[in-house]
């Protein structure tokens, strides 16, 4: 049983739904590896759902999360730090390894490895009561998963302002900088992110997963997406979308995710 993580999952195994993943450590849902390996469990959890049409990522109406357990991180010398690197990296990225299309729904404060997590999400919606940033290098740390998902999202430049200073930026800085996506009322960001996420409960899951792969793909973009693009052609979806199309256009294909 998670401790710091709660997973709701769609309530009708038949139907396609959006789940919700809750970071629950009170009071700041600071990261420590316990929490980083429950995100990860969840995650991987939706990936193999076939129910679930989209994750909503969420902390609570103060805070996402307020970055690293520093207490916890304190105590490693650079064997320890070694070992529990690439577990703990690949925890913080597991939104990127979601076929679905995910959402954070950001509110208060996210920073270090809750914005690292964050990161990973195809989409963030923010309150406008956020704070964001990357404070680690002020105790001597760097962020382990969040740079280049950074650079490659804001630009090297504006990316290094933010590691290297570790200044938080607000809701409008951050739409600005193009780190968020959207900015509403911290008390709507749950409603927005789910609004956001519906979008997907009847689209054709075997083609967004396929879509993400080849945004996740880096350099070798173009050859996945000749292989993913080559292998829909396989399956009922698209079958019956690209027939349903030219017959009626667009938003008339029912699909079966099969």
């Amino acid at each position: 049983m998670a401790e710091f993580v709660t997973l709701e999952l769609p309530a009708e195994p038949s139907a396609r739904g959006v789940a919700l993943l809750r970071i629950d450590r009170p009071p700041l849902n600071l990261v420590d590896a316990q929490l980083a390996r429950e995100v990860a469990a969840a995650a991987r959890t939706v990936a193999d759902h076939p129910g679930v049409a989209a994750l909503i990522v969420y902390g609570d109406e103060r805070v996402f999360s307020a970055g690293d357990e520093m207490r916890e991180l304190a105590e490693l010398d650079s064997g320890q730090a070694a070992a529990m690197a690439a577990d703990l990296q690949a925890a913080l990225g597991c939104l990127t390894r979601v076929p679905q299309p995910t959402v954070a729904a950001i509110a208060g404060y996210c920073l270090g490895a809750g914005l690292e997590l964050a990161l990973g999400a195809d989409h963030r919606i923010v309150g406008d009561n956020v704070k964001l940033g990357f404070p680690q290098i002020k105790a001597g740390l760097i962020p382990l998963s969040g740079i280049r998902r950074l650079s490659l999202l804001i630009g090297q430049s504006r990316a290094k302002d933010l590691v290297y200073t570790g200044r938080f930026v607000d809701a409008e800085e951050a739409a600005t900088l193009g780190l968020v996506d959207e900015v509403c009322p911290p008390d709507d960001v749950l409603t927005a992110a789910r609004r956001w996420a519906d979008q997907f409960v009847t689209a054709a899951p075997r083609a967004l997963a396929a879509a993400k792969a080849v945004f996740e793909a880096g350099p070798h973009a173009h050859s996945t997406a000749v292989t993913e693009w080559s292998a829909l052609f396989d399956t009922d979806d698209t079958r019956t979308g690209t027939r349903s199309f030219a017959a009626d256009g667009p938003n008339s294909a029912v699909f079966t995710g099969r």
